[in-house]
């Protein structure tokens, strides 16, 4: 029983894992509830996630990756351990090779945190790849011809946009302004407009229910509950997606002026090739309604939704896994 190669999506709010001839085998939230009194790890992944906001003192929910980075190596470390060994791949002759992904503008000290962790979870070889890259090719773009590819990938932590020919990226950008920061505007404009306070999730769950980043292409309100901050008892309000659109529109127009930064810098020839190919939308944040129409009204150029936009680094490792020799070797 030789060890199978697995590809991982280290994400700020979701790991995915890929192992060579499965497909996407494993993906779940990037959340580790530890218990403080013990540093004892008590449930990682989905479990932990139904513990976000509702634990009581001595129990802790840590998301341990910020804005694409690891904040809390330790605690990494234990999530990618409890992930591989969840899918029992290790065979007794030699360890899996992995290849992981990162955003395009992290420091080689972040690197070399993001190497050891997947090292110490059980990788013989660790490769590191670049994510805008890699959800490129899991969208299915070639982008190993000599012409413009142009990729916009917004996570849980950070967007990158790229623009990518021969294989490799010629201009990008990241920002660390993704899906944490659209739920956070929420929660903070619910607060400010509505002297009310609610969770993380429940900011979630309103932008996946009826948030929208274009103006007037959404009608849709829901009811949602938290705690008035004037009396400090429950209460229910009701909200609208015209109201989420005003709330997300400055973290929204930060990625737009992202997208025409890296159009600025792109060489005359393959700006010509975007204009022809159109630009994909990769990650979760491709699922946000109304984002392609905002961009295509900004930029100019067709934009399109990639099929699996959230399984799209996952499937791109799952790729390079089958050319690991040629495409991508161990940085640093």
């Amino acid at each position: 029983m030789f060890s199978k190669d697995i590809g991982i999506d280290l994400g700020t709010a979701n790991v995915l894992i890929y192992v060579k001839g499965k497909g996407i085998v494993l993906n779940e939230p990037s959340v580790v509830a530890i218990d403080k009194k013990t540093n004892k790890v008590l449930a990682v992944g989905e479990e932990a996630r139904q513990m976000v906001g509702r634990t009581p003192g001595n129990i802790v929910a840590i998301r341990p990756l910020k804005d694409g980075v690891i904040a809390d190596f330790d605690v990494t470390e234990a999530m990618l351990k409890y992930f591989v060994n969840k899918l029992d791949l290790k065979g007794f002759l030699t360890k899996p090779r992995i290849l992981i992904c990162c955003p395009t503008n992290i420091t080689s000290v972040e690197q070399k945190a993001i190497r050891e962790a997947a090292e110490k979870s059980g990788g013989k070889k660790v490769y590191l790849e670049e994510e805008p890259k890699v959800a490129a090719i899991g969208a299915g773009m070639d982008i190993f011809q000599p012409s413009g590819n142009m990729v916009v990938d917004i996570g849980g932590g950070t967007t990158d946009v790229a623009v990518l020919s021969m294989g490799d990226i010629v201009t990008s950008e990241s920002i660390k302004v993704a899906g944490d920061v659209f739920d956070n505007d929420i929660l903070q404009y619910i607060k400010r407009q509505y002297k009310l306070l609610i969770g993380e999730r429940t900011a979630e769950s309103i932008k996946m229910t009826i948030g929208t980043v274009f103006p007037g292409s959404r009608d849709e309100s829901m009811e949602i509950r938290g705690r008035d901050l004037v009396t400090g008892l429950p209460r229910t309000i009701t909200i609208n997606s015209s109201e989420i659109e005003r709330a997300l529109h400055e973290s929204v127009s930060l990625i737009v002026q992202s997208a025409k930064n890296v159009l600025e810098k792109t060489p005359p020839e393959l700006s010509a090739d975007i204009i022809d190919r159109g630009v994909i939308i990769t990650g979760g944040g491709g699922l946000l309604h109304g984002m392609d129409q905002l961009l295509m009204q900004e930029l100019k150029v067709p934009v399109f939704v990639a099929e699996n936009p959230i399984d799209c680094v996952a499937i791109g490792t799952g790729i390079m896994l089958d050319n690991i020799d040629r495409a991508a070797s161990p940085k640093f």
